[in-house]
């Protein structure tokens, strides 16, 4: 009897969904002619985090996507409405 192979796990590449997500969520503040700082006084987040958010360098968690929905002043679902590739 042979021994079982030990399946070993990928790590996923989230890069690019990780930058879509960035490049929406920088769109949706620019829009509402909000800087960094204004976006994390609303909420409970830094504004160096949402920087490295906008830029694809941070994974983000669904209760940081409800922070930034609360310093947005929006549903945290609006911050999923986009084409994703």
């Amino acid at each position: 009897i042979k021994p079982m192979k030990k399946k070993t796990k990928t790590k996923k590449d989230y890069t690019r969904l990780k930058q879509q997500f960035g490049a929406h969520l920088q769109k949706i503040r620019q829009d509402k002619g909000l800087s960094l700082r204004e976006v994390a006084q609303n909420c409970d987040l830094d504004d160096s985090n949402i920087s490295k958010m906008e830029h694809g360098r941070f994974n983000v968690q669904i209760s940081t996507i409800y922070e930034l929905a609360k310093g947005l002043n929006l549903h945290p679902a609006d911050l999923l409405k986009y084409d994703f590739e």
